[in-house]
């Protein structure tokens, strides 16, 4: 081998050597701590490796990759500890039932989307994840138990060892067999036959594979399936190890997390390497956790130090397939404006100022309606809308896809909480300090997307927020943070905000102005300057926008929304807590925002509702079951999201003021599905009537 492939090859495992170079040096453990981080790395792998055969396949990251393996794997325990099945038909049912599930998903789900933005279908995967979920939890129901929390998997064969300090058993085994037997015959399925072929030229061209005669849809569900075992693997061997209360319990973001984090340490698409950076990051975790025994939550500020470092040092791809998959990720869902044709008319105009004047109107109307509990919950609402907003902008805007926007949320909600409990600021005060905090921090994790582009700024702001949950803005790690009721400080010295009341007045005025300041945002230079980055990147340069500028202005933006958010957010609750702002609270936020839709103010306000609702009003064992179907309803029915239904009803009304008025409007008449509606002005002459004609 050449000096070049032996660098290539140092290249391509860099971040895995130098994952275990730092923890030889910050982290050192004994040989009983390797060997259980690389049988944990292995099960990390199993789902790293799913992760990246349905990005193959769909280019998209499936968020409910570590709940494909919680239904199957709550079949076996339920097989195995409550009727008492042998453990080898109690896998094997739960092997079948994992291969029915990942193609009945496919087919279902997946495929009415083949058309769609990568971007919903992203979201549509988060809505599946939260569905798996709640049919995992229900599953103990079969077996006549409310759930699962003593029974374990039993032992695959009898056998212990001990290596240092620590003891290993049949699972251990088992996982040190199987692991590495399913994965190189993975490797060997995709490298040496016809299928892997297929599979990794659907992948990159689904189109023109579709026109050679490549069965794409039908390597989709082969891909699916197999990402499916994948999953029960790693979720049964993980439970047969560690035990747990459920096979739902398993998993969840944080090993999501960490299975991301290799997933993009391998480049996305890079299984050799990607198995390694797991195995790597498991074993360096592992020394975190040993090492820190007071604070095991720091493994997780490690884990997004080390993805930002990568990015930033990773030199970027000039693949079209990158380019493609990056711009597929772009669905703002823009609203089309009222057609030029209406926009004079007086009855239009006086609808569009009315319409938001009406909802700002019913909402300062809703305390005359409302006891203290539910001035309380309105509040909160109008605080997601806010959340929302930010999403629309960093998202519908500048094209970036954050999945921690509620880290920027807890940033302003504890930089908020310090200026007004410890340095008794006044909230107008402590509102700008928090907002240009969180702008700060924004622009900080947002730079790798300066480089990379695509989904490796969703990687990267999940782990951040993981980080910010555990560990940067968590009160048992962090002194700083004030602990107790913070108390709501006279508004100017002036307005007293003690009641629920009052300070919805303040939320729902702050609110309002920020909407206001991004519309004439929208209407700017700015605004401008972001949607053409977003929409044509390399155009926008050619036209001498600062494509740089404008995406830090975007992240500085969407951080200073989220963190006022967050500030109003403690002073609504009077307390600062770690429960709002985990990881999974900002994939919940995404999806409201997304459903809502991205195109229009309206989106942020419907996506808030949505979210909202369940949370409040429905127990909590239930909450995430009409989510998740309203999830995929919406995105199936209404790719726009719930404001496609306003703006629907909009055009309605605006072709019969047209129709009214004799005005012709071509825009709206596109799409129009009555034919005999349309005006005479527009019939087309038939060939016969064109022969007839005389010169």
């Amino acid at each position: 081998m050449d000096t070049s492939a032996i660098l290539q090859q140092v290249r391509r495992f860099a971040p895995a050597i130098g994952l275990l170079l730092v923890t030889a040096v910050f982290f050192p453990i004994g040989a009983g701590d390797v060997t259980l981080g690389v049988i944990v790395g292995l099960l990390t792998a199993l789902i790293a490796i799913g992760l990246a055969l349905i990005y193959r396949a769909n280019r998209v990251i499936n968020f409910a990759q570590g709940d494909l393996g919680t239904v199957p794997t709550t079949i076996v325990l339920g097989l195995t500890a409550i009727t008492g099945l042998p453990w080898l038909l109690a896998f094997g049912i739960g092997l079948a039932a994992a291969i029915v599930l990942g193609v009945v998903i496919e087919f279902v789900i997946v495929r009415r989307f083949w058309r769609a933005p990568r971007l919903l279908l992203t979201v549509a995967t988060i809505g599946l994840s939260q569905l798996l979920f709640v049919c995992a939890a229900l599953l103990p129901r079969w077996w006549g138990q409310p759930v699962f929390i003593q029974e374990r998997i039993p032992e695959p064969f009898q056998v212990e060892f001990s290596i240092g300090n620590q003891t290993f058993g049949g699972a251990e085994v088992l996982t040190l067999i199987l692991a590495p037997l399913v994965l190189a015959a993975l490797a060997l399925l995709l490298t040496r036959t016809d299928l892997g072929l297929a599979v990794r030229a659907s992948a990159e061209r689904s189109d023109r594979a579709a026109l050679l005669g490549v069965p794409v849809r039908r390597l989709q569900t082969v891909v699916w399936a197999t990402a499916s075992v994948l999953s029960f693997l790693g979720v049964f061997l993980q439970l047969s190890i560690f035990g747990g209360g459920t096979a739902s319990a398993s998993t969840s973001v944080q090993a999501l997390t960490l299975a991301l984090a290799a997933f993009v340490l391998g480049r996305l698409d890079d299984l050799p390497a990607i198995t390694v950076s797991a195995i790597a990051l498991r074993v360096m975790t592992q020394g975190i956790v040993v090492n820190n025994p007071m604070s095991p939550s720091r493994q997780f500020m490690v884990v997004a130090v080390v993805i930002m470092v990568v990015l930033l040092l990773r030199r970027s791809s000039s693949a079209r397939v990158d380019g493609d998959t990056a711009s597929s990720w772009h669905d703002a869902g823009e609203v089309r404006p009222v057609p030029l044709e209406l926009r004079h008319l007086p009855a239009v105009r006086i609808a569009h100022v009315l319409g938001p004047v009406l909802v700002v109107a019913a909402a300062a109307s809703l305390p005359l309606f409302l006891g203290p509990a539910d001035e309380l919950r309105a509040s909160l609402v109008a605080v997601y809308a806010l959340i929302a907003l930010s999403v629309m902008v960093l998202t519908g805007w500048a094209g970036q896809v954050s999945l921690g926007q509620m880290s920027f949320v807890a940033v302003g909600g504890a930089v908020g909480a310090v200026a007004t409990a410890t340095w008794d600021l006044d909230l107008t005060a402590a509102l700008l300090i928090a907002g240009v905090a969180g702008a700060l921090v924004a622009v900080v994790v947002g730079l790798p997307a300066l480089r990379l582009p695509g989904l490796y700024l969703a990687v990267t702001t999940l782990a951040f927020a993981l980080a910010c949950s555990n560990y940067l803005l968590n009160r048992r790690e962090q002194s700083w943070i004030p602990k107790g009721r913070l108390d709501r400080p006279a508004l100017l010295n002036t307005f007293d905000l003690t009641s629920q009341a009052s300070m919805y007045y303040l939320v729902l005025g702050v609110v309002v102005l920020a909407f206001l300041a991004v519309t004439g945002i929208r209407r700017s230079r700015t605004g401008r300057a972001l949607i053409a980055v977003r929409d044509n990147e390399p155009g926008a340069t050619a036209f001498s926008i600062g494509v740089t500028r404008a995406k830090l202005t975007g992240f500085a933006l969407s951080g200073f929304l989220a963190a006022v958010a967050g500030c109003l957010f403690v002073h609504v609750n009077q307390a600062y807590t770690e429960q709002p702002f985990v990881a999974a609270e900002s994939l919940g936020v995404f999806t409201a925002a997304v459903v809502g839709g991205l195109g229009s103010w309206i989106g942020p306000v419907l996506g808030s509702l949505f979210l909202s609702g369940g949370n409040f009003y429905l127990q909590e064992r239930w909450r995430l079951l009409p989510t998740a179907i309203g999830v995929l309803a919406v995105l199936l029915l209404m790719p726009g999201g719930l404001a496609d239904l306003v703006f629907r009803a909009r055009d309605a009304l605006l072709r019969r003021t047209a129709r009214k008025r004799d005005l012709v409007v071509p825009s709206l008449l596109a799409d129009e599905a009555d034919d005999d509606a349309v005006p005479e002005a527009l019939h087309l002459p038939t060939a016969a009537e064109l022969a007839g004609r005389q010169p």
